[in-house]
């Protein structure tokens, strides 16, 4: 087959690459494995490496961190950015819905149907973005409405913005402004905070200040290591084709539940969880729902978002210089309680850093029960000048983590002396050292406190995931002495289980039954044989996380070349900077660790061999699998196929290139045939592999 124009094949590459990341990003529903994925990525670098002239503003390559910036620029928007009227009471909901009513009938609209579109109000960084000619020009915060700072370079990292407008759906606009709210999940902004805090800096107070913290980051590339997220929900501006030409489909929306259908057509990621509604009845029952369901969202909300669908009603009922007259925010009561703190203790997490935690009389928030509130470090205490038997403001900070807020003063009451951090680690009596305003016990694996956490992080569900190891009995373990060191885990026995006990404060034991103890040990055997990548995860290496983890071990392959790498070997590697690079070299030459690590590898842990890297035989093909196949697992077939740089698709289209159809093969033998997609079975699929020069055993 000849080989295709490269100006012809690079389109194709970024065409497909934008179509997964949308897949992957706003979807949520990827198509295909990270390799396969990757090797798209690298077929496309390569060509615009051996081709510079093929290089586009908007390739998926030019996604990248650059270099630090001087300072931001300011930018005017492309209109107004309003901020919403809002109130936390019916009442003031109430009047607003009469207020529009009462205007619209001034204006002659009298009985005019009245919808509402409801939003949930997230708790981010409002954005506006340009698009001209579909591609990403500009983006911009807030600021004071009318101009913001410039964080393009910024915004250009999150995975969730396209850099480029799909027009498949609709016809994008010429020149595009749109409104979005940046964000940081929940489980990220734990991340986050736990990597700060590792690192010896000051975390963040609640996921709303963390995603505009990462958002104005004058380097980019602290940007590009969290991962932010993005919900696009207006129109700000645009210059629509003439309604002569486009006839609807072009031209501007009449509905803002139009506007939200245009926006995801262009591939712009939109919330879910919106909805119309005719009544105010309808508008309290869905502020009901969310709020009564807002700690199961992924994501902070603080209340709801009520406008007007009609978008030329909107135009009669205008805006004020604050904000528009046709929407408001209906807030959330705000989840704080006031309590006293009963003892400030010190807690040891699995990086060695003391966090200072304040037991309380017990109090319900929202819902939850709190009894516990981390005070940070010592200079937050201080700052803050809470002490044993205070009263203070208790709120759980993101709807989540429990914050003493401040403290509240008694007058005539007594206080004790100041709060003290203690000269040694309470767990192992180590000296402990001050970094910043952190205080850190260096004892790592020497330290019971720190090996419980390690143990729990090397079980967990990202790691070797080991079922029914989690804090309590991680700590069990531990506190036993069946655990010293990580590896100390894989040479635990039955009896040795049985024979654990734990007194609990209210006088009872805790341990092991029979059933719990083989389920454990069955976890642990099962977890013994892993993945290169999920074996790096848990050792618990400073600012590796699962991704990191994943990308070291498909460039190295093997724990003893990553071991042997050095810091420039390491910065290879996409995503490893030169802080990081140092981390992951100091980790692996500290002598505790590599004793660790060696006595893991010695007949312990059993390291699959990474496939390396990912071949572009079986590129830009696609195939549906269905049925058993009378040798290969699905899992086994579909490595295969990925592993060589093809797809596998849940579904069969006109797209699909192959169904390999096994035994009791369902619908989707019968859709191969309705679109005229070939059909083989396993001995066929395998005669193909061979075709294309892959080594197949069966």
């Amino acid at each position: 087959m000849a080989r295709k124009d490269p100006a012809r094949r690079a389109a194709e590459l970024r065409d497909e690459i934008r179509r997964h990341d949308h897949l992957y990003y706003v979807n949520d529903a990827p198509e295909i494995a990270d390799e396969a994925y990757d090797a798209l990525f690298a077929e496309l670098r390569a060509l615009e490496d051996q081709h510079p002239d093929l290089v586009t503003a908007d390739s998926p390559t030019q996604r990248v961190a650059g270099a630090p910036l001087d300072s931001f620029p300011t930018i005017e928007h492309a209109a107004p950015m309003l901020s919403l009227e809002s109130d936390k009471e019916e009442e003031a909901l109430r009047r607003f819905d009469q207020r529009l009513r009462k205007a619209l009938a001034q204006a002659g609209h009298e009985g005019e149907e009245l919808t509402y579109v409801l939003e949930p109000k997230l708790d981010g960084l409002s954005l506006e973005l340009v698009y001209e000619e579909g591609v990403l020009a500009r983006a911009a915060t807030r600021g004071d409405g009318v101009r913001g700072e410039g964080v393009t370079a910024n915004v250009r990292t999150i995975a969730a913005v396209p850099l480029r407008l799909s027009a498949t759906a609709r016809p994008v606009p010429p020149f595009l402004a749109v409104r979005a709210e940046v964000i940081l999940r929940i489980a990220d902004f734990e991340a986050v905070n736990e990597r700060l805090i590792e690192e010896g800096k000051a975390p963040f107070a609640n996921p709303r200040n963390a995603a505009a913290g990462t958002l104005r980051q004058l380097d980019p590339r602290i940007t590009a290591s969290r991962p932010l997220d993005v919900y696009f929900y207006d129109v700000l501006a645009a210059r629509w084709p003439p309604a002569g030409r486009s006839r609807g489909k072009g031209g501007p929306p009449a509905t803002h539940q139009e506007t939200l259908a245009a926006l995801a057509g262009w591939g712009l990621k939109v919330n879910e969880r919106t909805r119309p509604a005719r009544t105010l009845e309808e508008v309290l029952a869905y502020h009901r729902e969310l709020g009564e369901g807002r700690d199961d969202l992924p994501y902070e909300i603080d209340g709801i978002v009520i406008k007007v669908d009609d978008l030329r009603q909107r135009e009669e009922l205008g805006t004020t210089a604050r904000h528009p007259r046709w929407a408001y925010a209906h807030k959330f009561p705000p989840r704080k309680e006031v309590t006293r703190i009963e003892r400030i203790v010190p807690s040891v997490g699995r990086s060695g850093v003391i966090t200072p935690v304040a037991l309380m009389r017990p109090v319900e928030i929202g819902g939850v029960t709190v009894a516990r509130a981390t005070l940070h470090n010592r200079e937050e205490v201080a700052r803050k000048d809470v002490r044993e038997g205070d009263r203070v403001r208790v709120q759980r900070a993101g709807d989540v983590i429990p914050q003493v807020i401040e403290r509240l003063e008694e007058e005539g009451r007594e206080r004790p002396a100041p709060w003290r951090m203690p000269e040694t680690c309470p767990s192992c009596g180590t000296r402990l050292v001050e970094r910043g305003p952190y205080t850190v016990c260096e004892n790592g694996f020497g330290c019971p406190a720190q090996r419980a956490g390690r143990l729990q992080h090397f079980a967990s569900r990202l790691a070797l995931d080991i079922a029914g190891l989690g804090s309590e009995n991680a700590e069990l373990l531990v506190e036993s002495g069946l655990v010293r060191a990580l590896p100390d885990l894989f040479d635990v026995t039955k009896d040795d289980l049985l024979r654990v006990k734990r007194r609990l404060a209210d006088g009872t034991q805790r341990g092991f039954a029979d059933k719990s103890a083989d389920n454990l040990l069955a976890a642990i055997h099962k977890a013994a044989d892993t993945e290169l990548a999920r074996f790096l995860y848990g050792l618990g290496i400073p600012e590796v996380g699962d991704k990191v983890a994943r990308d070291l071990a498909r460039h190295f392959g093997t724990i003893a070349a990553l071991r042997a790498a050095d810091e420039e070997k390491l910065q290879e590697v996409a995503g490893v900077g030169p802080r990081m690079a140092e981390q992951i070299r100091a980790f692996f030459a500290d002598p505790r660790n590599a004793e660790v690590v060696e006595r893991l590898l010695d007949r312990r842990v059993r390291l699959r061999r990474e496939a390396g890297p990912v071949t572009a035989q079986l590129a830009g093909l696609k195939f549906v699998f269905t049925g058993g196949l009378p040798t290969l697992s699905r899992e086994q077939a579909k490595k295969l196929v990925e592993a060589n740089g093809g797809h596998v698709v849940g579904s069969v289209s006109k797209a699909t290139d192959y169904v390999v159809a096994g035994e009791d093969a369902g619908s989707k033998l019968a859709e191969a045939k309705k679109h005229g997609v070939p059909t083989l079975d396993e001995e066929a699929f395998l005669k193909l592999l061979r075709k294309h020069g892959i080594s197949v055993t069966a």
